[in-house]
């Protein structure tokens, strides 16, 4: 008899983790190189009788979209971009971990890092340093970064065989259990711009307020699924 409710508090809760998601979305439009993100669905079917079959729903995982976001022109020759598949790889005190955002700047030991400060690796496993007293810094499409002086090294740019098995540590990085790969030939680097976020956000706050609306419908349905139980009960006692 309470079959109603158990299905509609799975939706309600699907609801509520989608929330989330689009909600999480919204918060980083603005975030250099941040993918949107959906919820993955499925159907799972009970059986709690010989005839009886119900349907739940169940959020299986979260998925990116890898489409690459707009280039915003900066003019700033540490902020890069990447046109195509690939992440920058930074060192951590976890190990490498990659990232799309390409907000880089100098450290007091004139290394190249990240938005947190994290040293930006190049294809050696090093970190990448800026020779003291040089001052102009050229990064050409394939990562090859130079000053006045020379050749400085080649920035580690990596894909991976199912990006979508990337899982996100926060503050712009992934980790993977794969082996990166070496970028593809058509991944190139774009100095002075930044990759925007691919988030649309007329699109999330649509989103967003339809499944506010479907999260209270269900709870309606929910609440007159309690009252016609409990005005059932209430009947049956009179009657015995």
């Amino acid at each position: 008899m309470e079959n109603p409710i158990y299905v509609s508090l799975s939706r309600q809760m699907t609801l509520r983790r989608q929330l989330d998601v689009i909600s999480n979305n919204i918060a980083n439009m603005n975030t250099t190189g941040f993918k949107q993100q959906r919820m993955l669905f499925t159907e799972f079917l009970e059986r709690p009788g010989m005839h009886e079959q119900i349907s739940f729903v169940q959020d299986r995982a979260v998925v990116r979209d890898l489409s690459a976001g707009g280039m915003m022109q900066t003019g700033n020759s540490l902020d890069l971009a990447l046109t195509g598949h690939g992440y920058f790889t930074v060192d951590t005190a976890s190990g490498p971990r990659y990232t799309r955002a390409g907000n880089f700047r100098l450290n007091d030991q004139r290394q190249i890092v990240d938005g947190g400060g994290l040293p930006v690796l190049g294809d050696n496993g090093q970190p990448l340093a800026i020779p003291n007293g040089t001052r102009d810094i050229m990064v050409s499409g394939d990562g090859t970064v130079s000053t006045e002086l020379g050749q400085v090294g080649r920035l580690n740019i990596v894909t991976f065989r199912n990006e979508q098995l990337m899982t996100e540590v926060g503050a712009g990085l992934y980790v993977s259990d794969e082996e990166p790969q070496a970028a593809p030939a058509d991944t190139k680097v774009a100095q002075g711009m930044l990759e925007n976020s691919n988030v649309k956000p007329v699109v999330e706050m649509t989103a967003l307020i339809e499944i506010q609306r479907q999260y209270q419908s269900n709870q309606k349905l929910i609440e007159n699924e309690h009252e016609r139980i409990r005005s059932a009960i209430q009947k049956l006692g009179r009657t015995a």
